[in-house]
């Protein structure tokens, strides 16, 4: 079998291959008709079915059968807003089968139904075909390049379509990562570089900021959209273009989708003439019911109605540069990438964010992801080559990875943008006395609340031995491999019992308009979610606070040193308190903070009572809600002007005498510095809940 491997990108309306077989030079192979990229174009008719080339040039003949756009359904479903949206400037029949969507065509005299995998295998078919006959010989392998917003569903979905046309897909990478390789193995070897990849195509949009040092590749940051691209541009003129033909001639062509395509194709030919001159003339013979249409379009009107979409580029810069902590000035080279960078527009808007300085245009923006891509196959498959034996690609995770814990909160333990592969973990403890298990219940995104994430996964660490809430120690790992799959464990200090489950490609992941809504919503509502993490803040203070007081006057050691009234008094403050906090879960942050004051002012005098009593600390700070501290004994008394009653009341239990052992933990759950939270309602919940350990 052939060691040989190619590389394929594949675009949302044009695709390309290339093979690296020895030295340092790869090869763009041109496909039948002598371009060196293909439209990701399949036709079907009465007695055959066209792929790339000649599926697009008889579109406008077969406008209901000519399927493209495959890339920007796969992996989604039906249900998704932009699949609603596209579906009505699609010429072509899209059905909903089990909430994902299928095309239909009239294919050999009979309706066939194919999914976006098999269009998409369709297309990597023809390329491999095209490399084979340049080759003379078979090719299995391949790595296929992706947008690198793409979810895991739409990876696997393209894996699924590579493994339909005959290919074993040895790797799925970043469309923009892959750029940067064609970038970096062209420029002689120097100091570290940082190398921002502009990567704006037909109909997704990325940007990535690298390190490049000495054959090491690191992403430091990625961002995107998914559905902003070249196409978009031609949909805005041809939207207004239907509107002047119906002004000028009182004919509405919508309702036909050959002139509808005849013109679409008119508007991408004028698209791409304006990055050369000042005005593109549109000029269609009987574009419908037998009237001509002809209109002179000028670069400044393109770039006006396309003014709003080019815009929409700049904010995935600003939050690269932003993830990344990095100033403009620190950016060695803009490299521009995808066949939309040829517009002049876009390269100004460009340069004038980086303050003059010109973009880089040493790669060819339509080859550069398949170039990249073909280097990447040729490392794996193993071919020998001066370029590449020293090359090393680090890649990063577009969202964040964490649990949930107490108040419905979302606790990240890898954060977006993290270096792949990679392994953290963080120490959380149980929320209520005597707890057996807990839940870990696995989320993605970047939303102060879980309601707002994405569940990735779930499952239960049972077995942990009886003891008060906060002291067990409970380790949660997330290991995220170069494959993208998660693997997250818990282990129980204590008993040693662990769980463990791994989220693979197989199971259902989010959406691609999940995940940009996800990031747009955490800009959005940064507000909202800053406001709503305050108020659990409080909620949870108050609520440690009220367990504190109760766990300091029930303990054994201070029965000689409190009244009995004193002792009911406090008792039944918090049991007051938490009664309240049950009763008023809708309660805001001013409202919890208030109880607490009024707690304070009901408790505090008791306690510096009992302070007293129980034999002076010298002078020790605020603990927090830290719980107690094995070991305090007899120490030292008060400094001169010490206010005992600003000092935590888990302090005046353990102060009584010398308690041994290991540190309390009460009163550290939910986010940081929160304080512990009361134990749930029965019945209440999806389970045993987990608070994070500081």
């Amino acid at each position: 079998m052939s060691k040989l491997s190619i590389g394929i990108d594949l675009g949302t309306t044009y695709s390309c291959v290339g093979i690296l077989k020895s030295g340092t030079k790869v090869e763009i192979i041109a496909n039948d008709q002598g371009n060196r990229t293909t439209p990701s174009y399949v036709s079907f008719a009465d007695n055959e079915r066209l792929v790339g080339e000649a599926s697009k040039n008889s579109a406008a003949m077969n406008p209901k059968n000519t399927i493209f756009d495959a890339k920007r359904m796969i992996g989604r479903d039906y249900s998704d807003d932009e699949i609603q949206r596209d579906m009505k400037l699609w010429p072509f029949k899209v059905l909903n089968v089990k909430n994902k969507p299928v095309v239909e065509v009239d294919y050999m005299g009979e309706k066939k139904q194919f999914r976006p995998e098999e269009i998409s295998a369709m297309v990597l078919g023809r390329l491999k075909q095209t490399a084979e006959d340049y080759l003379g010989e078979k090719v299995t392998d391949a790595v296929v390049t992706v947008p690198a917003y793409f979810n895991d569903s739409q990876r696997n979905a393209t894996k699924d379509a590579g493994t339909i046309a005959g290919l074993n897909v040895q790797r799925i990478i970043n469309e923009p990562t892959a750029a940067s390789l064609a970038y970096g193995l062209q420029q002689p070897k120097s100091e570290e570089q940082h190398v921002l990849i502009f990567d704006l195509g037909g109909g997704t949009f990325d940007v990535s900021l690298l390190s490049i040092d000495s054959g090491v590749f690191e992403v430091k940051a990625t961002a995107g959209d998914t559905h902003l691209g070249g196409e978009d541009f031609d949909n805005k003129v041809m939207d207004f273009l239907v509107k002047e033909f119906q002004k000028k001639e009182k004919l509405d062509i919508r309702g036909s989708d050959r002139a509808l395509r005849r013109l679409r194709t008119a508007c991408e030919r004028a698209k791409c003439a304006l990055s050369s001159s000042h005005k593109a003339t549109i000029d269609i013979d009987s574009l419908y019911e037998g009237v001509d249409f002809k209109y002179e379009l000028t670069r400044a009107r393109f770039e006006d109605l396309c003014d709003e979409l080019f815009k929409k580029c700049l904010a995935p810069v600003e939050r690269v540069l932003l993830d990344s902590k990095m100033a403009k000035g620190q950016i060695n080279e803009v490299v521009l990438v995808g066949g939309s960078t040829r517009i002049p527009k876009v390269q100004q808007m460009i340069k004038d964010f980086f303050n003059g300085k010109e973009p880089s245009k040493s790669v060819n923006p339509d080859e550069a992801v398949a170039y990249g891509a073909a280097v990447q196959a040729a490392i794996l498959s193993g071919v020998k080559s001066e370029a590449t034996q020293d090359l090393l690609l680090i890649d990063v995770t577009p969202l964040s990875l964490g649990i949930e814990t107490a108040g419905e909160m979302m606790t990240k333990i890898i954060d977006r943008n993290s270096p792949i592969p990679c392994q953290k973990n963080k120490t959380f403890s149980t929320y209520q006395d005597n707890q057996p298990a807990v839940t870990i219940q696995v989320y993605e995104g970047e939303r102060a609340k879980t309601k707002d994430c994405h569940l990735l996964g779930r499952f239960d660490l049972t077995g942990i031995p009886p003891a008060p809430r906060g002291t067990p120690q409970i380790v949660v790992s997330f290991d995220l491999n170069a494959n993208g799959i998660l693997a997250v464990s818990a282990v129980d200090k204590a008993s040693g019992n662990a769980e463990k489950i791994t989220i693979t490609n197989d199971q259902a992941r989010l959406s691609e308009a999940e995940i940009e809504r996800m990031l747009k919503d955490a800009e959005k509502f940064a507000d909202e979610d800053a406001k709503a993490a305050e108020k659990v803040k409080a909620k949870n203070e108050l609520e440690a606070y009220a367990y504190q007081l109760k766990g300091a006057v029930s303990d054994e050691k201070l029965a000689d040193k409190i009244d009995a009234a004193d002792k009911e008094t406090i008792l039944e403050a918090t049991k007051e308190a938490l009664a309240w906090v049950e009763s008023h879960q809708q309660a805001d942050t001013t409202d919890y903070q208030n109880k607490k004051s009024e707690l304070e002012a009901k408790c505090s005098p008791i306690m510096a009572k009992l302070y007293g009593g129980a034999g002076g600390a010298g002078g020790m700070p605020d603990m927090g809600g830290m719980g107690g501290m094995g070991g305090m004994g007899g120490m030292p008394g008060m400094p001169p002007g010490f206010d005992p009653s600003q000092m935590d009341p888990s302090m005046f239990a353990n102060m009584a005498g010398a308690m041994g052992g290991m540190p309390g933990m009460g009163g550290m759950g939910g986010m940081p510095g929160m304080g512990g939270a009361a134990p749930p309602k029965q019945g209440g919940g999806a389970g045993p809940k987990i608070e994070e350990v500081d």
